[in-house]
């Protein structure tokens, strides 16, 4: 087929299904064994993704700036930010808490993020350098992007037990709506993220 490398299974016109990985012919539109829809690239893959990463990154920022909770504490007001929680957990001793938030809600995020702009501009770019680095950094990145809400499940937990009366109140913060947005939106990021398109730089070749 045109517009494909040779040697590769989309200039011969296969398919592989994304649900049960059997490689059939795109004219099916359909796959034979479990029924998925076959395409033979992602369409608009690159341009979605980066939209979505953008979208990602923008939201990025006022989900570390904005608190995340408030704490209520004899009438006094308490904002805590991302960072400013992992700061006040880490001053008191929690350590592996502290360790577990900065990571889960600080860096996978933003390495996710980093993670696709550097397979985006591999694809666009034709980089066909470190193909298989590529293809490990794409499996891990939509591997543990799915742990990154670790903060909105602790202030949610904490909304629903902390509740004293007048004594000790918790509420969520805006900053929730946004981490959660930074999460969801690099999460469809790289799933519409099309990974063939790092192999189809090496034109067939499988060095």
């Amino acid at each position: 087929m045109m517009g494909y490398p040779s040697g590769t299974a989309a200039a011969q016109g296969l398919a592989s299904c994304h649900t049960c990985c059997k490689l059939a012919s795109a004219t099916l539109h359909r796959c034979p064994r479990c029924g998925a829809a076959l395409h033979l690239r992602l369409t608009d893959s690159l341009p979605r993704t980066v939209a979505l990463l953008i979208t990602a990154a923008i939201l990025y920022v006022p989900a570390n700036v904005l608190p995340i909770m408030t704490t209520d504490q004899l009438g006094r007001a308490i904002d805590s930010t991302i960072l400013g929680g992992v700061v006040l957990l880490w001053k008191h001793g929690s350590y592996p808490v502290a360790s577990v938030i900065f990571i889960a809600s600080v860096l996978v995020p933003l390495g996710k993020m980093l993670s696709l702009a550097v397979l985006c501009w591999a694809a666009s770019r034709g980089e066909v350098t470190r193909p298989q680095e590529h293809a490990v950094l794409y499996r891990v990145t939509e591997f543990v992007g799915r742990w990154s809400m670790v903060d909105v499940f602790v202030v949610a937990i904490l909304v629903a037990l902390i509740q004293l009366g007048g004594v000790l109140s918790i509420r969520p913060g805006a900053a929730g709506l946004a981490f959660a947005g930074v999460v969801m939106l690099s999460m469809l990021a790289a799933e519409s993220f099309d990974p063939r398109l790092i192999w189809d730089r090496l034109g067939g070749r499988d060095d």
